[in-house]
């Protein structure tokens, strides 16, 4: 199986790393660490040095409570951070809900459109899909982070999130969309309570149905939190836990913080000859 993106044909045969990197000052567990292009930058050539596979990066926080960014801000923050990834050699990720943003980062040349909303703002699915080649992961969220954990409500979280996923991806695919250009990634703690997103990892083989490869993200996460009462700093085990839970689930990419860490885990792992995508 493999991720078509804008410059790299991703073989995801073996789970592969995606590295953080938030430019902003309010994200939940770093927020601040990398505000500005320089601090960035390096921790993008530090987080590459350790491993990853690729990098995602955001100007915009999405934890619980976030309030928004306007897109010139979003744009100051994220596009000199993009356009030195871009030179690092490796696959480069944009994550945002704004199309404007989609539109200038795709002008320097990103690989991968990271989107919460699932390309539902106006604009977006149709900018998505006139460039050839962009790669795209669909997240499934209820609500919008300001609100999204006020009270998350499913009759079935696996079901109704592979339902919306598959809703996407139709609308992507009869746009025109290349199925091999879409990843899919089911929005752990993104309007979700600890229960629905341990659930979700329970039965992730549901999600593979939908025929994509799948993106998750654990990393330090507070249902992580609810579960061992860590601090989010203090949640790298769990977070690990996690990751490998998913890639023995099928998971085909991991977004984390703690990439060096990771990728040790994978490389047991791997070696150990246990089950994973």
């Amino acid at each position: 199986m493999f991720w078509q993106t804008t410059r790299f044909r991703i073989d995801l045969a073996q789970p592969r790393v995606m590295g953080i990197v938030n430019v902003t000052p309010d994200s939940f567990s770093d927020g601040g660490r990398y505000n500005d292009a320089q601090a960035a930058l390096a921790h993008c050539e530090q987080l590459v040095s350790a491993g990853a596979d690729m990098l995602d990066i955001g100007g915009e926080s999405s934890r619980p409570g976030a309030e928004p960014v306007g897109t010139e801000e979003e744009l100051r923050r994220v596009l000199p951070v993009l356009e030195g990834a871009l030179k690092l050699g490796c696959p480069v990720s944009v994550d945002t809900a704004k199309p404007d943003v989609m539109r200038a980062a795709l002008a320097l040349g990103v690989d991968i459109i990271n989107d919460i909303n699932a390309l539902r703002s106006p604009g977006a699915e149709e900018l998505v899909a006139r460039h050839p080649n962009c790669g795209v992961c669909l997240m499934h969220m209820q609500g919008e982070p300001r609100s999204m954990q006020s009270d998350p409500s499913y009759l079935d979280v696996v079901a109704e999130v592979g339902r919306f996923l598959a809703a996407r991806v139709a609308a992507l695919r009869r746009d025109g969309v290349h199925a091999e250009r879409i990843v899919l990634d089911p929005g752990i703690g993104f309007g979700k309570t600890a229960s629905q997103n341990f659930e979700l990892l329970q039965r992730q083989e549901e999600l593979l149905a939908l025929g994509h490869p799948l993106l998750v993200g654990w990393s330090r996460k507070s249902s992580l939190g609810t579960l061992t009462g860590r601090a989010a700093g203090d949640r790298l085990v769990a977070s690990i836990a996690a990751a490998l839970a998913a890639v023995q689930r099928g998971a085909s990419i991991v977004r984390v913080h703690d990439v060096a860490a990771t990728v040790d885990a994978l490389k047991v792992w791997r070696a150990a000859g246990l089950p994973g995508p």
